[in-house]
């Protein structure tokens, strides 16, 4: 992906996270959330976030889908945060952050995920058990892997950057969960 040439000014950036649950993610903003202009949480179910908002006067929570919210005003960064398996209709999700970004602006995801059988060259391939267990393991807790996810972030995004990794589940100590994170500039 290109690199913009001047970095942008991050107390004017706008951030929607999409799925944001319980607002976890703002703890990993540490320092830097204090100059961001605003950040919205979008969920649809209410969370109990008093105390981080309480903190942060520009975060807000909006109990709202993320297939048909917009903000007031266009955003720099949408980012869905282990959400966009957990959205049944996940495509609409997509296709509303897209349409919700300024021109430049980024779009971000972190997600389990499985590859298809035979995935583009230079992306992991899986193999069989890991593309059947992972899928059947995830839906018990209503988490849909699908490969078409990643596919459409690329499609959508064509300047992007990713990265294909595996994590420890709690509850298997000794399989590990593949994931990848993505970064793309509309």
């Amino acid at each position: 992906m290109e690199r913009d040439p001047e970095p942008r000014d991050a107390r004017r950036a706008r951030i929607v996270e999409l799925g944001g649950g319980a607002g976890r993610n703002l703890d990993f903003f540490g320092e830097r959330l204090g100059d961001v202009a605003s950040f919205e949480l979008v969920d649809l179910c209410p969370a109990l976030l008093p105390a981080r908002i309480a903190r942060h006067p520009q975060v807000r929570m909006v109990e709202a889908d993320a297939t048909t919210w917009r903000s007031d005003a266009p955003a720099d960064c949408v980012y869905f945060s282990y959400s966009l398996t957990m959205i049944p209709d996940w495509r609409a999700a997509l296709a509303n952050a897209l349409a919700m970004l300024k021109p430049g602006g980024l779009i971000g995801a972190v997600d389990f995920y499985t590859s298809t059988a035979r995935p583009e060259p230079g992306l992991v391939r899986h193999d069989a058990f890991t593309r059947h267990f992972w899928p059947r393991w995830f839906a018990h807790d209503g988490v849909r892997l699908d490969p078409a996810h990643l596919a459409a972030l690329r499609e959508h995004l064509p300047r992007h950057e990713l990265a294909e990794h595996r994590a420890a589940v709690s509850c298997l100590p000794l399989l590990r969960a593949p994931y990848y994170v993505f970064v793309g500039r509309h």
